[in-house]
């Protein structure tokens, strides 16, 4: 016949009561403690990838020198490359800033600013394509300004080139916080399909 073990009160001197398990709650608030910490990572690599890219994007605008209309003052309206770089670098920082007010939503509700399922495939996926977009259009401006080394272009306007050259390292910079936004937002998609939550807890 078993006993009950003796209450609190019948224990000796010097002996202590077994540890319990934590709680649910303390379960709990770690889990929402981690997940914050999450997010707020995200949060930092979007807004890192929008200061990047929209920096970008002003540079490459204002990348024009000399009187309008002269044959010896090249501008960024003058070449497609370029172009494709204001554009994707543009719509990048939209994006990004877009997703920081999601992320802060996140972080302050706990919970997504859209359905989960669709949030989550939304992030990932267009973390993908813009990713993609802004790598293209970089490396189609890097391959635009090297050419220009072998012409009179950078002899005529330097400073031309070398805002060129700092409007798509910009850009580059951009698409690296954004790849590791991607990345972040992959581990998402993949604890949902193998968990059926965005952050495995």
């Amino acid at each position: 016949m078993r006993f009950p073990p003796p209450p609190p009160s019948s224990l000796r001197n010097g002996e202590t009561p077994p540890r319990m398990p934590p709680g649910p709650y303390f379960q709990s608030t770690m889990s929402v403690q981690k997940l914050r910490r999450f997010n707020t990572l995200i949060l930092v690599f979007r807004l890192a990838s929008f200061c990047f890219s929209f920096a970008a994007a002003i540079f490459m605008l204002t990348n024009s020198h000399g009187s309008h209309g002269s044959h010896n003052s090249p501008s960024w309206r003058d070449f497609e490359a370029f172009r494709f770089v204001l554009a994707a670098n543009a719509i990048v920082a939209l994006y990004s800033f877009a997703e920081m007010g999601a992320s802060i939503w996140e972080i302050l509700r706990g919970t997504t600013l859209f359905p989960e399922t669709v949030q989550i495939w939304f992030d990932f996926g267009h973390d993908q394509v813009f990713a993609y977009l802004l790598l293209s259009a970089n490396s189609a401006g890097t391959a635009l300004v090297r050419t220009f080394r072998g012409e009179d272009t950078c002899t005529v306007s330097n400073t031309f080139c070398v805002q060129s050259y700092i409007s798509i390292g910009l850009g580059f910079a951009g698409f690296i916080f954004l790849g590791f936004s991607s990345l972040l937002s992959g581990f998402r998609v993949v604890s949902f399909i193998l968990n059926g939550s965005r952050f495995h807890l």
